[in-house]
């Protein structure tokens, strides 16, 4: 993976925090590019890229069951992370599993809404060993609708990665919806990457009931 040369804010997570895996972990900040596909579902939901164009995950859907469930794919399409909503929930919960598992021992992370009421969207996570969740480990700030968010560390102004929209006339003749996500230095991009598609589930549903 190329290094970029960018400025980051004094803010950064000094040391490396592997949430999935310390392979996905850079001590400089990676560039992502996620594709969404508007007209197709055949290849994934997501695809993304590095800088150089190089796939580094897919995101598929699996309806093989009541609960929606989405799969993080390498590369070479083996499963890192398995998204899965819990049901009857009021904060819109979702819970994110190690490879392709399901059982509670496996659980990496679970992300919920901050409140029912929401002009723009705020998203706390909780590390599996968070199991009182008095403070999130992590806060999504921003909107999908404006292809724009911010992700921090916990409650506190370290940011440790942020993602905007792509403007591209070719996205858009493609069925495209483009956008890049900055992952600070010593931070785990496959779990940003997992936080990004939990914001889109997310807002697609609140879309579904406005």
């Amino acid at each position: 993976m190329a290094q970029t040369s960018y400025a980051y804010p004094p803010t950064h997570m000094p040391n490396p925090v592997a949430v999935v895996g310390p392979h996905f972990v850079a001590p400089y900040p990676v560039d992502l590019t996620i594709v969404r596909k508007l007209l197709s579902l055949s290849d994934g939901n997501f695809v993304v890229t590095d800088v150089n164009g190089s796939v580094m995950f897919k995101v598929k859907s699996k309806h093989l069951s009541l609960r929606d469930r989405r799969v993080l794919l390498d590369a070479a399409g083996n499963p890192i992370l398995s998204f899965q909503k819990k049901l009857l929930t009021v904060h819109n919960r979702w819970v994110v599993f190690r490879g392709d598992s399901s059982d509670a021992k496996d659980i990496i992370f679970t992300a919920k809404q901050s409140s029912l009421i929401q002009f723009k969207t705020s998203i706390d996570v909780f590390l599996g060993f968070n199991e009182k969740e008095n403070v999130c480990d992590y806060k999504v700030k921003g909107s999908w609708f404006d292809r724009s968010c911010t992700i921090y560390a916990g409650e506190t102004t370290t940011i440790v990665a942020q993602m905007h929209k792509k403007h591209t006339v070719q996205s858009i003749a493609l069925g495209k919806d483009t956008f890049s996500v900055t992952v600070y230095p010593n931070v785990d991009y496959a779990f940003i990457v997992a936080l990004v598609v939990i914001l889109h589930e997310i807002n697609e549903e609140k879309n579904d009931t406005e």
